[in-house]
């Protein structure tokens, strides 16, 4: 891989992994249109690893905080100050436990069918048809309450159902921020909460299929094609994610329906 195709995988990653339009669906797509041969495994880890940066700079006051929390929490704890139902009282530690609690179905998920998942890239035809899911999820979401519930109506039974669309998320051409923002709307939270909680979300997914993924790779070693991919696709996703929120915000998610319609209308016929 040289120099100009790690920077145009790094800008699909960065674009595509918060846009809900499916990185996976995308990066499928442009190997075989533009005859990229499939990245390496530590290059894909990486590209993922710039892109999960992008969300701990873009949501580090909220992480700082849930930071904070704990080890007040611990502290109190240990001294014996509150009791360890205190911690669903306490915004920020609830969000913890939202997040702990939605990951696990994901975690799941993951481990059952990701075998079945990496066969799937190789299908044009079932990206096209996840990519018409996903518009369709998306389309719905005009129909959202615009004034949901925020963080401190949210349940655990949302978080379990959000987290195993995140992740059916695996399938490539099913997006994840996509899914799990629509789920949350469709289930009445507050567009904020949804995003947030949404992006929240998907840091110990991405963290854990990087691990996962690493223990597959044999002495990984790092070059500057890999570092342009990483830095390419962490930059760009910054701007992808501050984007969505702001569209999130204000109620226009479906307008990336007709996108997804289109790109898998012509995966559908192309996979044919």
């Amino acid at each position: 891989m040289n120099p100009v195709q790690a920077i145009i995988l790094g800008i699909i990653q960065g674009l595509t992994e918060f846009l809900p339009i499916s990185s996976s669906g995308h990066l499928v797509l442009c190997q075989r249109l533009f005859g990229l041969n499939e990245p390496e495994m530590f290059f894909d880890i990486s590209v993922h690893v710039g892109t999960l940066f992008a969300v701990i700079i873009y949501f580090r006051k909220d992480i700082w905080a849930i930071i904070l929390s704990l080890s007040n929490f611990v502290r109190d704890l240990l001294k014996r100050r509150v009791s360890p139902l205190h911690a669903w009282e306490d915004p920020d530690l609830r969000l913890a436990l939202l997040i702990i609690i939605g990951s696990l179905p994901t975690g799941l998920i993951g481990m059952l069918f990701s075998k079945i998942a990496d066969r799937l890239f190789s299908s044009i035809f079932i990206v096209g048809c996840a990519l018409m899911v996903t518009g369709f999820l998306l389309w719905l979401t005009r129909w959202a309450e615009a004034a949901g519930r925020d963080m401190s109506g949210f349940s655990i039974r949302n978080a379990l159902v959000i987290g195993v669309a995140q992740g059916l998320a695996i399938t490539p051409g099913i997006s994840r921020s996509g899914t799990t923002i629509a789920v949350g709307l469709l289930l009445g939270l507050s567009r904020e909460t949804a995003a947030r909680y949404s992006f929240l979300l998907s840091i110990p997914a991405i963290l854990g299929a990087a691990v996962l993924a690493l223990s597959d790779v044999s002495a990984p070693s790092v070059n500057m094609v890999i570092c342009i991919g990483a830095v390419t696709a962490g930059v760009v996703g910054y701007g992808a994610l501050a984007m969505l929120v702001y569209i999130v915000k204000k109620g226009q998610l479906h307008l990336f329906s007709p996108y997804c319609w289109l790109v898998g209308s012509v995966a559908l016929i192309w996979g044919w």
